[in-house]
């Protein structure tokens, strides 16, 4: 399928564009009331994203307000590690929880090899529908957690500030973790190539912890899992599609993440976008920044906001506008209306 709206994808080429493309991390979610409203009528979150036909509408919903350029697959970070067995719910005011967390090494053998992707096609349903929504309009991002994100969940059993169960594993049996990594890395390929063969157009691993690790931890666990799923999706499914890394807090990783043979990288709010921008040089793709915080700003503000970090590179190959981390419940719509007008604007200036 030629998609029509091509603005994402050559960005993600290092093409010349007349202004960036944009999409935004969670533009489906709870700042919009009619996502509130699905979500309600769903029962539960992950009830939301067993349902094809509610998956699609919220994930529809940002793009009947906004002028974005991407549409991404509604699902979770964390769906496989359920699909092994571990039992994932979402508990109020604790977020996920997995009721049978890893505990031993004899639970990282026991987990599965076989049958994971059966009990993922929800998830493929969930792309069918988008695009069966979507046509050839824009461009569907899929995605995964990253092994290591995912690691961290399975040995932590919940999210917390540290994730210090699971960075204990890697200190003390690093063996045991590469192990774990190296299982999940399989079934993350498989899954982004199941995905892919449902129809989305660009891929992302959100490895979302790999700013707690050091930097020679980072390459040699949670970088080195994500080069192997970029390889397997090349030398075991023959992928070409794109693949982005966002790596929150790693930015002065950024040359070991082009290594990784991806073709896009996120930046959190943490980075200079000026100066990754010169330190890629056009090699791949840059997505990121903005605090999602600053979109809890007044809507006057937001202007001057976006004005004072991007001007210099919104006209710039390779350029990606986005947050640095999730939109926040929080957040007034209308400022996400005033925030793409304002790059709309900036480009349209230095034209």
């Amino acid at each position: 399928m030629s998609i029509i709206n091509q603005r994402f994808l050559q960005a993600l080429r290092c093409e010349p564009l007349d202004r960036p493309p944009i999409w935004l991390m969670r533009q489906a979610g709870r700042y919009l009331p009619e996502y509130l409203q699905t979500r309600a009528a769903a029962g539960s979150f992950m009830n939301l994203c067993r349902n094809a036909d509610l998956a699609s509408e919220v994930a529809m919903q940002p793009l009947r307000r906004y002028q974005l350029d991407a549409a991404i697959l509604f699902s979770d970070i964390l769906t496989i590690p359920d699909a092994m067995g571990l039992e994932l719910e979402f508990v109020a005011g604790e977020g996920p929880v997995f009721n049978k967390p890893i505990r031993t090494d004899r639970d990282i053998h026991a987990l599965p090899e076989q049958g994971v992707l059966e009990k993922l096609d929800y998830v493929f349903a969930v792309v069918r529908a988008m695009r069966e929504k979507i046509g050839a309009q824009l461009p569907i991002i899929g995605f995964s957690g990253s092994p290591w994100t995912l690691a961290c969940y399975m040995l932590e059993g919940q999210g917390t500030r540290d994730f210090a169960t699971a960075r204990r594993w890697l200190w003390q049996r690093p063996d045991a973790v590469q192990l774990l990594l190296d299982k999940l890395s399989q079934q993350v390929i498989d899954y982004l190539a199941a995905q892919a063969d449902a129809g989305v157009d660009v891929l992302m691993l959100f490895d979302t912890w790999g700013g707690l690790l050091d930097e020679q931890n980072y390459r040699d666990f949670s970088l080195r899992s994500m080069r192997k799923v970029i390889q397997g999706l090349r030398q075991q499914h023959g992928l070409d599609l794109p693949v982005m890394l966002f790596s929150k807090g790693c930015h002065s990783q950024v040359e070991a993440m082009i290594e990784a043979d991806c073709q896009g990288i996120g930046l959190d709010w943490r980075a200079n976008i000026d100066t990754v921008m010169a330190q890629v040089n056009g090699r791949v793709a840059v997505q990121g920044n903005l605090d999602p915080t600053s979109l809890l700003a007044d809507t006057d503000k937001i202007e001057p906001i976006i004005r004072s970090r991007f001007q210099n590179v919104v006209r710039k190959p390779g350029y990606i506008f986005n947050l640095g981390h999730g939109l926040l419940p929080a957040t007034n719509p209308d400022s996400v209306s005033q925030a793409i007008a304002t790059v709309h604007a900036l480009a349209a200036e230095q034209g």
